[in-house]
């Protein structure tokens, strides 16, 4: 019989669950981690449940986690993805100690700051700096450290005189940057994110993210859920994919992040199969590993080195993408994407500053409507570089594409990247009961390569063109 329900939602620092042994460099260990809620159809069945003692059954299980485990090291920041209602909210908070678990443990090693429903543990009957105190006391902080403290929390929370006004007359957006503000300056061993980085305004949310980096970089652990790719790919050492409740996988957050997305937009028929398929491929892998045959190819040629400084455009047949994920189809299944030079030649690896042409072939076993093509660069780690669309928006795609029909899909851009590997996705929209949809895509369907330059003076990533001019200066005033 599983456990009642208990819904504590309130942002908390704590010591609590079983602490794992000292000199250990584990932050956190799930160790088959269950929790099962009782849903009652009717009210009254909730009091038969009582009366009755268990000898007779009124409710329904619902198993919001099954047998959960894996482990965070010390320093880790590990993001979370599923689709909704897929168990994430419940194993943050089983980690918080906010619910108790029906079976299986929980261990971490250090003060716990979670970032879950901001704003909740506030009482609106108090000023703003009233409830500063109070939570940064729940969050484990004394007075003294409070005080020490508090200049560094109003301005980050940046809502002026309204600090000393009631939270009853707080926006929900003042509420959100007064409860971050609060949490962020506990200085934590663990954070715990759910989703909270979502909220407030663009110039809030890159505050927010400049906060977590520097927390990041100082060596916290870090637990992040988000409905974001590029956020858990930014700012992922590894990432975990819940599925109903179980955990599927675990790997590269750019791994991850693909079979997430490809489960997402999966018809709901073949769920079930992919479902399968992840975590199947998943017990192949040894736990807290990633697969490395996915850049192993990529990372012996970034190491190659090309005589004389510079490499002439080429196709190497070696240079293969491994890590490609294939969506499920809705109607269109795309082929033979590659890579050509403006002579119609198929090239993979490429000079800087030239012009190429992506293109691959769309072939409609059901008919589609309003068509868009897309294209995707991603660096190996899987951020999200550019691309673009053969349509702005739906007005302006191609109304009707009739069943068996093959189309061609070119599009020209100009490699403007600094030496190393690259990627390229491939994905064709249609609208389906008015929605628009993925019928197909390929993440990773081309790998390339920048070829490395003489005396190459660009940085990063993106080669800005730009210049320099070093003078010599006597008597500079402003």
């Amino acid at each position: 019989m599983c456990s009642e329900i208990n819904k504590s939602h309130t942002p908390l620092a704590t010591e609590s669950a079983t602490p794992v042994g000292t000199g250990n460099d584990i932050a956190i260990r799930v160790t088959n981690l269950s929790k099962c809620y009782h849903i009652y159809d009717r009210p009254r069945d909730r009091l038969l449940q009582m009366l009755t003692r268990g000898r007779k059954q009124f409710y329904r299980e619902f198993w919001a986690l099954k047998d959960v485990s894996f482990e965070v090291k010390k320093g880790e920041t590990v993001g979370i993805v599923g689709r909704n209602g897929s168990g994430k909210s419940t194993l943050l908070q089983l980690i918080c100690g906010t619910l108790n678990p029906t079976s299986g443990s929980v261990q971490t090693n250090g003060r716990i700051a979670a970032l879950l429903e901001l704003g909740s543990g506030f009482n609106p009957e108090f000023t703003g700096r009233e409830n500063v105190y109070m939570n940064a006391a729940i969050l484990g902080l004394s007075k003294e450290e409070t005080n020490s403290r508090y200049s560094d929390i109003a301005a980050f929370a940046d809502i002026g005189e309204f600090i000393d006004q009631p939270v009853k007359t707080y926006s929900s957006g003042m509420v959100v940057r007064l409860a971050f503000a609060v949490a962020i300056n506990v200085d934590p061993q663990i954070l715990v994110v759910d989703e909270a980085l979502s909220v407030g305004d663009e110039l809030f949310q890159r505050k927010c993210f400049s906060r977590i980096e520097a927390i990041k970089r100082n060596g916290t652990t870090i637990l992040f859920v988000s409905h974001s790719g590029t956020t858990v790919v930014e700012l992922c050492d590894r990432a975990i994919l819940l599925d109903n409740g179980e955990l599927l996988t675990s790997g590269t957050p750019k791994t991850i992040i693909g079979k997430y997305q490809k489960l997402l937009y999966a018809p709901e028929e073949m769920r079930g199969v992919i479902r399968s398929e992840i975590k199947c491929s998943s017990s192949h892998l040894r736990p807290n590993t990633v697969n490395s045959t996915e850049l192993g190819t990529a990372n012996q040629l970034s190491c190659d080195v090309v005589k004389d400084g510079i490499g002439d455009e080429r196709f190497d047949p070696d240079l293969k993408p491994q890590s490609t994920i294939i969506y499920e189809s809705h109607g269109a299944v795309i082929e033979f994407p590659q890579i050509l030079n403006l002579t119609g030649e198929p090239v993979n690896c490429l000079q800087r500053g030239k012009e190429y042409i992506y293109t691959y072939v769309v072939r409609f076993e059901s008919g589609a409507n309003n068509l868009r093509c897309g294209m995707l660069i991603k660096t190996l780690s899987g951020i999200e570089l550019g691309g673009a669309m053969s349509a702005s928006n739906i007005q302006n795609s191609i109304p009707y594409i009739a069943q068996n029909t093959t189309i061609r899909v070119e599009f020209r851009f100009q490699c403007n990247l600094n030496p190393g590997i690259y990627f390229l996705n491939a994905g064709v929209m249609g609208t389906k009961d008015k929605d628009e949809i993925y019928l197909h895509r390929l993440l990773d369907a081309c790998i390339f390569r920048v070829l490395p330059i003489a005396d190459n003076q660009a940085t990063a990533i993106v080669d800005f063109k730009c210049t320099s001019d070093v003078f010599a200066v006597s008597n500079y005033t402003i």
